[in-house]
């Protein structure tokens, strides 16, 4: 093939010319300085101030050795290519490290080597400490003057920086810790952005008129209001990516009342799992108003369960599932099995997981899809026999609760029967671990969906009192994001142009992120000796119609002038408030305060749960509802379904459920 030599050179050929001559004048100016500190440490160290030549001749070996010991080694620790304009602590430690180094190399050599061979040598040891500290003071300082340089002289950025001072926006972030200094950083080093950072806002008195780079703490939260009108504020930025939603709540009250509507940095788990990064600006979501505390999790506990192991995930292509599989792969499992009978969520979080795979560990995870339907007892004993899973996670589910009052044979054959085979599955191919992700709407359900999850407890703790094995369940409220949830249904309500419907205005939810929730089922999975049903501390309930309200004026609307909210009353099975707390349960702490244990009491014997799965089985099969609830009701004694289904069906209890346990006031956190 033929090439035009008038095209051999290009512009990325000559940029590492350019580097070069950049290195080349930088090790010029290291050599001055070299020899500039060698000099002055002679005239220090015998105050010589015009009368130090004849020294200088003495030690004229040591002219030549420092640099040629000093130079190499600064390269080595890559000082001559960095961009000196973004230098942080991590570029001072190589500075001080190559400094202290070349010291040491100069004495061995000076004082070692060279008179151990008879060679002329510099024989103050003075002079040798003097110039280490004067070469390391010169070598900072002329990177700190280089970074002045760059950051004050940019030619390509001279017309903007002009617009930058005559009418700047002036900006006011609130949170003066980590985040908040690398906002301001950027906001300096990006001088396009045509931003200045007055001052910081932060409640820690101790902060109080001190500055960060430059930058002075003005006041805490209750002081938005002034700062505003006497500095003129254009923007407020929140950086505070670890405070609890009550916090973000009223400092966004406080901003908005004051006119300037606040934008904030990601939350910790968007920057937990490397999609962002901190210095990103968004708009404030609901997910922060409504998120906690970071929970501290034992993440080398749970690396030490699932590395090098083979992990099954059920609902592996669903939200839970799908985040569930996510922060599996991080702990390297040697396969990590996704099964899901939706062929495109499977896909989906295949080719996702795979990219992250080889990203972040190389592709070292063998990920496997499988598309299955776990109401298929057979299909699932095949899989299981086949490819042999150690840990399982069990996130498959029906879950919608007015769904699943319309079709409850769906409910019993996906969430009770499908939980059976894939137990029933595990224990044949000798699972080793199983965790069942259940929901607080199987404490005291009042719904089809809910008293069949708790149906589902029931096989998973009868499983683990049969086999010995840490088989558990996990318990935990609504998911933030996950599909179906109300907040997805506000947001297309309020993009249609409304109205917003709420149920009731006393209904409350208890709100988790989902990579909270799969935090604290990861945790809970390292703690299971076996049936345990783990309860996850939720907060405090949210009212639903305060979260309808938050949400619109995130959306830059007004309740009642904008949108409107309706209420449109309580569906079939639901409940105004969900409860952690389940007749015939005690609930005891363990060693993480985030995770509870609920201690079963009310349960049946091996022979009369299998009698009354079976007889589920067959009602589901003839899809015949009043079967279906009188067998729910006499499997699930404190399922209490609603009026017009207890006229309808009724049935004969298979056992008298004992008194309601009831835990001291604040137990549960």
């Amino acid at each position: 093939m033929k090439t035009n030599p008038k095209k051999s050179i290009s512009l990325p050929a000559a940029q590492p010319a350019l580097i070069g001559l950049r290195v080349r004048y930088m090790m010029a100016v290291d050599l001055l300085l070299i020899w500039l500190s060698i000099v002055l440490a002679f005239m220090i160290r015998y105050e010589a101030l015009f009368f130090v030549w004849p020294y200088l001749t003495a030690g004229w070996l040591y002219f030549l050795l420092a640099p040629l010991v000093r130079l190499p080694l600064y390269f080595s620790f890559n000082l001559y290519n960095r961009l000196w304009r973004y230098a942080s602590m991590g570029e001072m430690k190589m500075i001080v490290l190559a400094g202290l180094l070349s010291s040491a190399l100069l004495y061995a050599f000076n004082f070692g080597l060279a008179r151990g061979v008879g060679l002329s040598y510099m024989k103050s040891g003075s002079v040798w400490l003097v110039e280490g500290i004067l070469s390391l003071t010169f070598l900072a300082g002329s990177r700190f003057v280089l970074r002045m340089l760059q950051e004050r002289y940019r030619p390509h950025e001279l017309a903007q920086m002009r617009a930058f001072v005559q009418n700047p926006s002036r900006m006011l972030i609130v949170g003066a810790g980590d985040s908040g200094a690398v906002m301001l950083r950027e906001v300096q080093n990006n001088r396009l952005l045509k931003l200045q950072v007055v001052g910081f806002v932060d409640d820690d008195p101790n902060k109080r008129r001190l500055s960060v780079n430059g930058v002075p703490v003005l006041g805490d939260r209750q002081a938005i209001p002034d700062l505003i009108k006497r500095h003129r504020i254009d923007h407020i930025v929140i950086a505070m990516p670890t405070a609890p939603g009550s916090d973000l709540r009223e400092i966004v009250r406080i901003c908005e009342q004051a006119g300037v509507k606040p934008r904030t940095v990601p939350g910790l788990y968007e920057l937990l799992d490397g999609s962002v990064h901190i210095s990103q600006v968004r708009e404030i979501s609901i997910e922060d108003l409504l998120r906690r505390e970071p929970i501290q999790t034992d993440v080398a506990a749970v690396t030490e369960l699932l590395a090098g192991k083979r992990v099954l995930v059920t609902g592996g292509g669903g939200s839970i599932g799908g985040e569930l599989c996510r922060q599996i792969l991080r702990a390297r499992p040697a396969e990590l099995l996704l099964l899901g009978h939706g062929e495109n969520s499977i896909f989906e979080m295949h080719n996702e997981l795979m990219l992250e795979n080889q990203r972040l560990l190389g592709g070292s995870v063998q990920l496997t899809p499988l598309i299955a339907d776990i109401r298929f007892a057979d299909r699932i004993a095949a899989l299981f026999q086949f490819y042999k899973p150690q840990v399982v996670f069990h996130a498959a589910a029906h879950k919608h609760v007015p769904l699943m009052e319309m079709n409850p044979a769906e409910a019993i054959t996906n969430n009770v029967l499908g939980t059976r085979n894939v137990v029933a599955a595990g224990r044949a191919a000798g699972v080793e671990r199983f965790v069942m992700i259940s929901t607080d709407k199987a404490v005291n359900p009042t719904s089809v969906m809910g008293a069949s999850k708790r149906a589902a407890e029931l096989i998973v703790y009868n499983a683990a009192l049969q086999s010995g094995l840490p088989y558990m369940a996990v318990r935990f409220g609504n998911v933030l994001g996950s599909r179906g949830s109300v907040v997805l249904t506000f947001r297309k309500q309020i993009a249609a142009g409304g109205p917003v419907t709420v149920t009731h205005p006393e209904m409350r939810r208890y709100f988790m992120t989902i990579p909270e929730a799969v935090q604290l089922v990861l945790q809970a999975g390292v703690l299971g000796q076996g049936g345990e049903v783990f309860l996850l501390d939720m907060g405090e309930p949210v009212k639903i119609v305060d979260m309808a309200a938050d949400l619109i004026r995130l959306s830059g609307l007004k309740v009642g002038r904008d949108i409107e909210i309706v209420f449109t009353g309580l569906r079939p099975g639901e409940k105004l408030y969900e409860e952690l707390f389940l007749q015939g349960e005690e609930y005891t702490r363990t060693r993480h305060d985030k995770v509870f244990i609920a201690s079963n009491t009310n349960l049946l014997t091996p022979g009369r749960l299998d009698e009354a799965l079976a007889a589920l089985d067959r009602a589901a099969g003839l899809n015949d509802r009043d079967a279906i609830i009188r067998t729910l009701q006499n499997l699930v004694p404190e399922y209490c379904p609603p009026a017009a289904e207890l006229a309808r069906a009724s049935g004969v209890s298979l056992y008298k459920p004992t008194p309601a346990i009831h835990p001291a006031p604040g137990s549960v956190g």
